[in-house]
């Protein structure tokens, strides 16, 4: 790498550091992590456990959000001393690499400060579900769940199948599932929408290109700091015997719990715990999930980002998945694109999450 090259990158880095740490308000975030620290210093902090529970977890974030930005300025002086080195005529080695690490760096810091609504901290309820298409678009909403399962691999999230069920021939009829880790919501709620599938499809044996879509429907997942008041008389409660998922893992005995909320029409099922009793109970968790999300939309006038379309068809999609006549994923709403299909399929969902935190705020500021 050039030492051109290297200046132009650092100067890049050191006018993006100065205008995240205006954004951060760095100071402010210091004494912000002060006071709740302080906090919890008092004897009676634990008396009122609910709070508690919400003032740790808002001093993880304010911390987490320190340290990137702390680690990204570091990787700064990095490369500041580096070039020293080469404009001196001494070798500094894995330059390229410490670049390369601090683009990334970047882009992760961005997305956590762009993760500030109150929400953002809880895990995600993500759910499949295939569009018109029969047996294609089931196979494309299976192909959706590996996906999202192969990314909270990547994270290190933690995994939990909460309803699945088969399709007739291939892939799913519908499946909800649990992803849980640090801004797991704040993350995924980025992947909301319709995505569309085109390739050659593997079940027309004249071997002609087909497109499928399938929504994923993501809500946060309700914990004890959030209050949602639920009437036990706008329930309505069936349960039925769970049907298994071929090697998924899922009970199959009469301990799926279906719950209807009537004043809103959503209906949400759980059959992976072992009783209706848990199954009930995480139903519950679901319901007021998806009920906290629609008093969020109602409140903010961002409702067309954070709600999924009620097409699931042509025209609706918020991402497509390009196998032929060439590979492509393209972003419709903030136009980020590769050409590396199988990547993303395996995962890769940070570049277009990073973009459509990019996209959000800019529209915020027009």
């Amino acid at each position: 790498m050039e030492i051109h090259e290297i200046k132009q990158a650092l100067t890049h880095f050191k006018k993006q550091r100065d205008e995240l740490s205006r954004l951060l308000d760095v100071e402010t975030l210091k004494q912000s992590i002060e006071n709740l620290e302080a906090k919890t210093y008092d004897n009676a902090f634990w008396d009122d456990h609910k709070n508690a529970q919400k003032t740790i977890k808002t001093l993880k974030a304010l911390k987490k959000r320190l340290f990137s930005y702390e680690q990204f300025a570091d990787q700064i002086e990095n490369i500041e001393l580096a070039l020293e080195l080469l404009e001196i005529g001494e070798e500094a080695s894995d330059i390229e690499t410490i670049i390369k690490e601090t683009s990334k760096q970047l882009e992760t810091f961005e997305t956590m400060l762009f993760l500030s609504e109150d929400y953002d901290t809880l895990d995600a309820i993500v759910e499949f579900h295939p569009g018109a298409g029969g047996t294609e678009s089931q196979d494309w909403a299976l192909m959706l769940y590996r996906m999202f399962k192969r990314y909270a691999e990547k994270k290190g999230f933690t995994f939990e199948i909460i309803d699945y069920q088969d399709a007739s021939e291939a892939g799913l009829k519908s499946a909800t599932i649990s992803i849980k880790g640090e801004f797991a919501y704040g993350l995924l709620k980025a992947e909301n929408g319709v995505h569309r599938l085109v390739r050659i499809s593997p079940f027309d044996a004249s071997g002609r290109r087909h497109t499928s879509f399938a929504a994923v429907n993501v809500v946060p997942q309700i914990d004890d700091t959030i209050e949602i008041e639920i009437n036990d008389s706008d329930l309505k409660i069936d349960t039925y015997r769970s049907s298994g998922a071929g090697g998924q893992s899922v009970n199959t005995t009469d301990s799926a719990v279906r719950i209807t909320h009537k004043p809103s029409g959503i209906v949400v099922t759980c059959q992976n715990e072992r009783s209706q009793i848990q199954n009930r109970e995480q139903a519950l968790t679901i319901l007021k999930g998806k009920l906290y999300q629609k008093e969020l939309e109602r409140k903010h006038e961002t409702l067309n980002e954070l709600k999924t379309s009620d097409a699931n068809a042509f025209g609706s999609q918020i991402r497509s998945y390009v196998m032929h006549p060439y590979n492509m994923v393209k972003d419709h709403r903030t136009n980020h694109e590769t050409s590396q299909v199988e990547t993303v399929l395996d995962g890769d969902l940070d570049p277009f999450i990073h973009a459509f935190f990019k996209w959000r705020m800019q529209a915020a500021k027009s």
